[in-house]
């Protein structure tokens, strides 16, 4: 069982849905520890519903975005991953691990915002050897939510932003000043994916080890082939029929 499974001693090992309730209590731990907002446990909720649509595993269309993303993630000069309270709840030693080892920045940034959340979020990180930016000294245009205060040496000056369980004025609002948008969200309708130039339809618990390979694998030749190539709005109608064959063959 992963690092996250806190002793759950309660959840039988052979529960046919022992990932999805150790996933649920790992993020009701992570709210106990004030990393977690209760709108966050909703907002898993419905990521969990999509995840049951497409089968709970990646598919073929989220290896394409993979490699996209990873081919976009070589080509950037200055990307950088930022995280909320559900992103560091799921994934912290897996986005430190990834941060570490292909030298991307991370920055926090929240919806919810308070300096509490923050200091605990920076924590976590702090915990397994990675140091997140947390300046805040500059206010974006857009969004009109707090998520508009950024790090002048993080997102501000970032090309290319990895996103995660997200809301759709972010990455719009990034994209608008020229940056890139690569986000992680289960719902291929929500207006994250639809506002991103590459959307990644599948669960935080089984992205960066797969982006870690793809990153691993593609060489620059190849990602500028693998970006020119690749088609957003496609990938999306792809998975969506994926997700209505299956509803209908039941």
């Amino acid at each position: 069982m992963r690092d996250w499974f806190y002793g759950m001693t309660d959840i039988p090992p052979d529960h046919p849905r022992i990932k999805s309730l150790v996933v649920r209590e790992t993020l009701v731990e992570m709210f106990k520890r004030g990393i977690v907002v209760p709108q966050g446990l909703i907002a898993h909720g419905r990521g969990e519903c999509f995840d049951y649509l497409i089968g709970e595993e990646t598919l073929e269309e989220a290896l394409e975005s993979y490699r996209a993303a990873a081919a976009l993630l070589k080509m950037s000069k200055n990307p950088v991953i930022a995280v909320n309270g559900n992103a560091a709840a799921l994934a912290y030693r897996d986005i430190a691990r990834f941060s570490r080892r292909f030298g991307i920045p991370i920055e926090v940034n929240l919806f919810h915002f308070d300096w509490d959340r923050v200091n605990k979020i920076v924590e976590l990180f702090r915990s397994v050897g990675v140091e997140p930016i947390a300046d805040f000294d500059v206010s974006l245009e857009r969004p009109s939510s707090m998520r508009r205060f950024v790090s002048r040496r993080g997102i501000y000056s970032a090309d290319t932003i990895f996103i995660m369980i997200e809301d759709g004025d972010f990455p719009e609002s990034l994209r608008g000043l020229g940056k890139k948008v690569i986000a992680v969200d289960l719902n291929p309708l929500s207006r994250t994916a639809i506002n991103s130039d590459i959307t990644i339809v599948d669960n935080l618990t089984r992205v960066f080890p797969i982006l870690e390979r793809y990153m691993e694998m593609i060489g620059d030749e190849e990602a500028v082939e693998i970006l020119n190539n690749y088609n957003n709005k496609e990938v999306l109608k792809r998975v969506l029929s994926r997700i209505c064959v299956r509803l209908m063959e039941g």
